[in-house]
């Protein structure tokens, strides 16, 4: 079997991006969730997913904002958007799709902890987390765990991270911490871009094996004696910034895989049908 873990909350945002807008006959907006599910029942119909789990932002802060002050938070997104996430949620219930509402962690966490957790079951031949996100190149391994974009309907394996980053998927938090990760709210360090965090980082693999004494690093990189100031500078910073890029595995999402499989939807989502059905375009 091919279990599928879907990212919610990018779905989400990107079906709110991408749809008109809808409302209901209260006024209430659910276009973006109703292009979510239209997705989804699009992928389990055509039985393209047979065992699907999916992970939603709950609430956009998490443990990570104690441990940095400038870690990403709900402001700024569209209200429409963030009053959504309680109706995705329910519909994808009702719909009969296991789904992880997160509230200390984030949903890429639970799409971390589901797909080490599926991958250990020997009837799953390949697990998918589908995102486009970077944080979850981390938990790719071999083509066992693999990385689906389906808007741009393309797979990442292993061998597909280490082209597009130049490290393997076990250096993604060391190379997110070298160059940060805006869309996260940290900044990286000084000096450390793509192709110099990469250039270490394929020879050191980790933060705490990079040499102090750059000339002792024997890669090519632009201004290694700037960059290893600015390591030795910032070091306990930096280990911070590699703590927040680094998904938690230990949640639990589900006992059995068995569990992710999809029966159908249930007899509450006629009413989530006729609720979407009747909400016209605006």
């Amino acid at each position: 079997m091919i279990v599928h873990l879907v990212d919610g909350t990018y779905e989400l945002f990107r079906h709110f991006y991408a749809v008109p807008k809808a409302r209901d006959k209260n006024g209430v907006e659910v276009a973006a969730v109703r292009g979510v599910i239209g997705s989804l029942r699009g992928m389990l119909n055509s039985r393209v997913a047979t065992h699907i789990g999916v992970a939603t932002d709950h609430v956009i802060e998490s443990f990570r904002n104690d441990l940095w002050p400038g870690y990403k938070t709900g402001e700024g997104i569209d209200p429409e958007l963030l009053s959504q996430f309680p109706l995705l949620e329910d519909a994808l219930a009702a719909f009969g799709v296991v789904v992880w509402p997160m509230i200390e962690y984030e949903a890429d966490d639970a799409l971390a902890a589901a797909a080490v957790k599926a991958a250990t079951d020997p009837r799953v031949t390949q697990v998918r987390i589908c995102t486009p996100d970077k944080d979850l190149a981390q938990c790719v391994s071999g083509t066992r765990i693999v990385q689906e974009d389906r808007m741009k309907r393309t797979m990442r394996d292993e061998a597909g991270v280490i082209a597009k980053f130049g490290v393997p998927p076990s250096s993604i938090p060391d190379y997110l911490a070298l160059v940060g990760d805006s869309s996260d709210g940290y900044p990286g360090l000084p000096g450390w871009g793509a192709k110099s965090a990469a250039a270490v980082l394929a020879k050191y693999h980790h933060l705490e094996d990079i040499p102090a004494d750059y000339r002792t690093w024997g890669v090519n990189c632009a201004r290694p004696g700037a960059l290893s100031i600015a390591l030795e500078k910032e070091r306990e910073l930096v280990m911070l910034f590699r703590d927040l890029a680094t998904l938690r595995t230990n949640i639990a999402v589900f006992d059995s895989v068995d569990q992710l499989e999809w029966h159908g939807p249930t007899p509450a989502f006629q009413d989530v049908k006729a609720r979407f059905d009747t909400a016209p375009v605006s």
